[in-house]
């Protein structure tokens, strides 16, 4: 693959997702790490469809996310999303490696804190993802944390996950959150779930039970002009987690045998949660799919419901729109609209 040309757009916008966003109809932003290098093959290319035919199913515009012949685009068509799918080798795009792989013409899939940027940027307000990246176990002496947390710290949208990935420090991410001023809201509990397990161990302060009532919360840091995420954690039915005493002993193996095979920084979470499915014979995998497919689906319900608000506020709203993309910098000057 060859460079950006010098006229290519910085971010691609697909003219479904932009035509959505014109319109006030509601449009949810989807990662593609989660097909990239989250999934094997070819599981990863079917949840990736199920999740865009998910969204459409229920009036929402699906936009998936990543960069394609080193174009960040934000709303890839079919055909983009098979290719990157198959791809090896395929860099695992965080913000801080957007304007190199943009550079080179790469291909690369887009992790959370990258995927919220050209989501945001692009004029979208909910994104649905997996789990997020956090701080790793041993960071006072690594200094391992996810580019997430700063990313979502300085990124006004809105995450549905099911909380941070299992593998991580879940009190010291929660910690995290606090100290960026990241407000985590649980839907319809207090409990902060873990990704595999439905409860981590931690409480969280606040919970909402209704899209509206998080649209409500995600308008009002809006109209305060607050520049951080909103984090809305989304556990997985009890019925399809990971037994949680089941979890922490191949938690304990999978770290282990990480140590002894000297894997560390960016390549410890994909080691660790390959190790988790192997080691559960495969059932993790279904848990993921389980919790992805549940925070698709909140994710829409969600844009759904600022939509409607949206219509039915008028000029209140959209005012409170333009000073968004005014304090975002402004998305027209780097957004192209386009062909999907």
């Amino acid at each position: 693959m060859t460079g950006l040309p010098p006229t290519a757009p910085a971010i691609q916008v697909s003219e479904e997702v932009a035509r959505a966003l014109a319109e006030g109809r509601p449009v949810v932003a989807l990662e593609s790490t989660i097909f990239t290098h989250g999934l094997p093959r070819p599981r990863n290319l079917a949840v990736a469809l199920e999740a865009e035919r998910q969204l459409r199913a229920a009036g929402v515009v699906p936009a998936t996310t990543g960069v394609h012949r080193g174009v960040p685009t934000v709303g890839l068509s079919t055909e983009q999303i098979t290719e990157l799918s198959a791809v090896d080798g395929l860099d695992k795009v965080s913000l801080r490696d957007l304007p190199v792989v943009s550079a080179l013409g790469r291909h690369g899939g887009t992790t959370v804190a990258a995927t919220s940027f050209l989501a945001h940027r692009a004029g979208i307000r909910v994104f649905s993802t997996g789990g997020l990246g956090g701080v790793h176990f041993g960071a006072s002496e690594s200094f391992d944390e996810s580019a997430d947390l700063t990313a979502l710290a300085a990124t006004p949208i809105t995450v549905i996950s099911a909380g941070v990935k299992s593998v991580l420090d879940i009190r010291a991410t929660l910690e995290r959150f606090e100290t960026y001023n990241i407000p985590v809201i649980g839907y319809r509990t207090r409990k902060y779930p873990g990704f595999y397990v439905t409860d981590s161990g931690h409480e969280i302060n606040f919970s909402v039970e209704s899209p509206e009532q998080a649209a409500r919360i995600i308008e009002s840091r809006d109209r305060l002009g607050l520049p951080q995420a909103v984090l809305i954690a989304n556990p997985v039915d009890p019925a399809k987690q990971l037994p949680p005493e089941e979890l922490d002993g191949i938690l304990a193996r999978a770290w282990a045998e990480a140590e002894r095979q000297g894997v560390a920084g960016n390549a410890s979470t994909p080691f660790l949660l390959d190790f988790i499915r192997r080691d559960t014979g495969g059932r993790s995998l279904e848990v993921n799919v389980e919790v992805y497919r549940g925070n698709v689906r909140l994710g829409g319900e969600i844009a759904t419901a600022l939509a409607a608000g949206a219509v039915a506020g008028g000029a209140a709203v959209a005012g409170g729109a333009a000073g968004r993309a005014s304090a975002g910098g402004g998305a027209s000057a780097v957004v192209a609209e386009t062909g999907a």
